[in-house]
């Protein structure tokens, strides 16, 4: 079987290989020569996700997966959300997101948070969703190297360090996108 990520982010196409069996190949948008910038102009990470996969499919034939991701803080009613990865500006810059994000927690008690994951497939013609959720907090300072986006201020319930400081074979097995993408495995596995 041949899929298509739909996703630019090379730190999400490398962490999806990884979990994706090797009886399925995985392309991604430049493969496919898909160089736009996919819309993501819906109000949910859910409804981001469908739009991303549709576009694929409709403009370039694929069969194909899409994923939204977004960081959702309680206490900033569920902000950065759809905004995540241009939470700090359309730079999209991962230090200036964490930076507005501990800049605006500043003196917060309540720092719960969650990462969410969406993924849509478009498969023989229908449209299927996989959701992953990982709770936790944000921490008060940055702390590790690994990983990538939020994961130096973002600490898994149960977990006394970040993302950025756990190997990433954890942070798949705990992970919001690791449990989407599980989700998505066991569906194609059982199609």
């Amino acid at each position: 079987m041949q899929l298509v990520f739909a996703t630019n982010n090379l730190n999400k196409l490398k962490e999806v290989q990884s979990l994706i069996p090797a009886d399925i190949k995985l392309l991604s948008l430049e493969d496919i020569g898909c160089f736009e910038d996919i819309p993501e102009t819906q109000a949910t990470i859910e409804g981001n996700a469908i739009q991303k996969a549709a576009y694929v499919k409709k403009k370039y034939g694929y069969e194909c997966f899409a994923d939204d991701t977004g960081l959702e803080i309680e206490s900033l009613n569920g902000a950065p959300g759809i905004y995540s990865a241009r939470y700090a500006g359309e730079q999209r810059n991962s230090e200036d997101n964490i930076q507005k994000v501990l800049s605006n927690l500043k003196g917060q008690s309540n720092r719960k948070a969650q990462f969410k994951t969406v993924i849509a497939l478009e498969l023989n013609g229908r449209q299927h969703t996989f959701t992953g959720i990982c709770k936790g907090e944000i921490t008060t300072n940055k702390s590790g190297n690994s990983g990538f986006g939020y994961d130096p201020i973002f600490k898994a319930e149960g977990y006394e360090n970040t993302f950025a400081e756990i190997s990433s074979e954890e942070k798949n097995r705990i992970g919001h996108r690791g449990k989407a993408v599980q989700q998505l495995i066991n569906f194609l596995n059982n199609s």
